[in-house]
This record gives C-alpha cells, structure tokens and sequence, in this order.
C-alpha cells in the first residue's frame, strides 16, 4: 500500500478528498491518518464489499404501532383512529368526537375509532353515521286508537271531528250537548258517539198530545184515536259501530199493569232489514237484540209495540218509538 505521507512534509494526505480511495460510490469514504476506510452510510451494514440496507423494522420495536422501511432509515405510521405524536415513534388515541364529529346526533368516543347513537325516535342509516327517523305508525298499528301521524323523532295520536284526545292514544266522545250545541230553543239536545242531533221538544203529532217528557197520548174521546195506539212513547240511544252481535241494546216494560191481562211484544216498524229481533223476558217485559253489525253514521227509527189484551174483549196498544243512532266509529 502506498505511503499516505508526504515525504518531505510528513504530512497526512487526505484520500477522501483528493479523491484517490478506492471506496464503491454507495460507501462512504473514511479518512485515517496514514490511510482511509470505506463505511457503509447510517442505515446500512456491510456485507463483503457490498451495504445492505438495514431493516429496522425487523429489530426490536422503534415503532409504537406500525414500521415502514425505507432505504438507509424507517418511520412510524399510526393506524387509523390514532396520532403520531411530536416523538415520533408513540401514537395516541384520537377522539373524533371533539376533534370532527362525524356523527349526525350522538357520538362516543372509543380506544382507536368512534361509534355514533341515535336520539329517541331515531335508528342508525347503513353507513352508521346519520339517522333516520323511526316510522313509528308503520312499525305499529295499536299505537293510537284512531289515527297516527308520523313526526321527525316522534309520533301523535289524532282524533276525529267529535272526539277528544286522552292520554295520549284514546279518543273519547265529546258530549256537545253539554259544552254547547246550536239546537233550538223548541228543540233538545241529543248526544250520540262522534256527535249530536236536535230532536223536538214535543214528538207529538195530531191527534196525540204531549202529557208528560217524551210522552204522546191520544185522548179515548178523541174519534180520530179509536183505531191508533193510545200511547207513544219516544226514546233516543246511540251505540258505537259495528258493535259485537247477538247484544241485548234496550228493554221495554209495561208502567201500568192490569189485572187479568196478557201482554204480547212486536217489532212493528223499523226492521225490514232483520237488524233487530225482540225477546219476550217476562209478562210485562221484553229486550231488543242486535243480530246484525250496523255501521254507522246512521239513524234507525223502530216501533216496539205492547199489545194488551184480556177475556173482556178489552184491547190496547202502545208504542215505544227508539231513535237509534249508529256512531261513526268502533269507539
């Protein structure tokens, strides 16, 4: 090897800079007093003549989560949900709930990521972010007894016209005959399930007159009366529709029993339909039976008739005139 003085000078020539080493361009020149060494640059280790990368990602851990290797050094990476902090080598939990929200209502933070929660009255869409509102009418139809209206996050009941809302589901009928009503002076008020109807005060037609609330009576001196009932007598009830059948829905009794006397019930007008049928309960008595669903609205107006009769050749009549009227709705 030659000599690495200058001989007059005895001085230590530098190869590294004159450029007289013979190191491969991918080493790094080493300048020794006297001589020169070939290093292999940081990163890199030597193998035979050659530097081979080295890679720190094989070596005990530098890297908190992940490790990428590049040529002569490496760097950390974070995995998602994570950050790389000032050292670069640690990662920390990121909180997307404070930092972006990403959620469209509720968000929770977790180790690495974040998961997202709906309000009352919401679900979570597929993509897990928004929400979309929960059809609660359509999910459920026993919510309201009437009608379910949908609303963002929520659901009303509704009632028709001539019932009131209660505890939030129910409707119930509203008795306008008693928080007021546009009958007549002449007329009264007569409340039925979803709404009301004015009757006259006096029912009574020539040649009957009124003796008593609802009570018509044609006077025995009366010619025009020797062949008509001697009495009628109005009633007024209302039921729900489409209610359940066979349903006993009135009873007509005998105010004045006679002595020796049979009485015999009838429907004598108002059933051409077969709606109705009347069932004898005891000698003075009988019940009105519902054998077919009505549905409602609608007004039915049956004559039961009372004839009485004994072996005197004595007859008479009466008549119960029921105004039946047939609500609009089950309830």
């Amino acid at each position: 090897m030659p000599s690495a003085f200058d001989e007059e000078a005895d001085e230590d020539i530098d190869e590294c800079s004159t450029g007289t080493h013979n190191c491969r361009s991918d080493q790094l020149c080493l300048n020794l007093r006297g001589s020169f060494a070939c290093q292999c640059p940081a990163g890199y280790q030597k193998r035979g003549d050659q530097c081979i990368d080295i890679d720190e990602c094989v070596l005990p851990p530098f890297c908190h989560q992940r490790c990428v290797n590049i040529p002569g050094s490496y760097y950390c990476q974070c995995n998602s949900g994570f950050l790389l902090t000032t050292d670069n080598h640690t990662c920390i939990d990121i909180n997307e709930c404070d930092t972006s929200n990403p959620c469209a209502q509720l968000c929770y933070n977790i180790v690495g990521s974040f998961l997202c929660q709906c309000n009352q009255g919401f679900e979570l869409s597929p993509d897990r972010i928004n929400c979309d509102d929960v059809d609660e009418c359509r999910t459920s139809s026993f919510r309201c007894q009437y009608q379910c209206v949908n609303e963002p996050g929520r659901y009303s009941c509704v009632c028709p016209d001539g019932y009131q809302l209660v505890r939030g589901v129910n409707c119930q009928d509203i008795n306008e005959c008693e928080m007021g009503n546009e009958c007549r002076e002449d007329e009264m008020c007569w409340n039925y399930y979803g709404g009301y109807r004015c009757y006259p005060r006096n029912p009574c037609q020539e040649p009957y007159i009124l003796t008593s609330e609802n009570r018509c009576v044609c006077p025995v001196s009366n010619p025009l009366c020797r062949d008509l009932p001697y009495s009628i007598v109005h009633k007024y009830m209302s039921i729900r529709s489409d209610r359940s059948v066979p349903s006993d829905i009135f009873q007509i009794q005998a105010t004045t029993i006679f002595p020796n006397t049979i009485n015999t019930f009838r429907i004598k007008s108002g059933n051409e339909n077969g709606d109705f049928f009347l069932r004898q309960t005891s000698s003075v008595s009988a019940m009105l039976v519902l054998v077919k669903p009505l549905s409602g609205p609608r007004e039915h107006i049956i004559d039961l008739e009372m004839l009485t009769v004994n072996n005197m050749n004595y007859r008479s009549s009466s008549i119960l005139r029921l105004t039946l009227i047939v609500g609009p709705y089950s309830f």
